[in-house]
């Protein structure tokens, strides 16, 4: 059994889809949009399989994002390095996004950092 994909609710879904292809490099399909319910998609797929669709529908909800809470909590990325997590973490702080730890060893072994990433998701990255 594996797991097929992951999906976000997003409010801009372009934004969104371009924020995982630049960082992530995520590829995108063409979209998918219901014209009845105002509904539209993009399903990304990553190097490994991996796949996030984004989704936009008018009437969703937005709350508050806090970083400790119930539920999914942040999506993880292998980047291959403890080099290659450095630099993108570097990256994306210097194009505004917040660093909330490290990079640095956790407890448990792994090297990372995590960040609050598109529309103030949390994304783990790690080697």
């Amino acid at each position: 059994m594996r797991v097929e994909h992951i999906a976000m609710y997003v409010n801009d879904l372009e934004k969104a889809r371009d924020f995982f292809i630049k960082y992530f490099n995520a590829t995108a399909n063409d979209g998918y949009h219901n014209k009845t319910t105002n509904f539209r998609s993009y399903f990304l797929t990553f190097d490994d399989g991996a796949r996030l669709e984004l989704m936009y529908h008018p009437d969703m909800q937005d709350i508050e994002k806090e970083i400790r809470r119930t539920g999914l909590i942040h999506i993880a990325f292998s980047v291959g390095s403890r080099e290659k997590v450095d630099e993108l973490t570097q990256i994306l702080k210097n194009d505004g996004y917040e660093v909330l730890s490290g990079p640095r060893t956790t407890g448990d072994g792994y090297y990372e950092s995590c960040i609050v990433g598109i529309e103030g998701n949390q994304i783990e990255i790690t080697s």
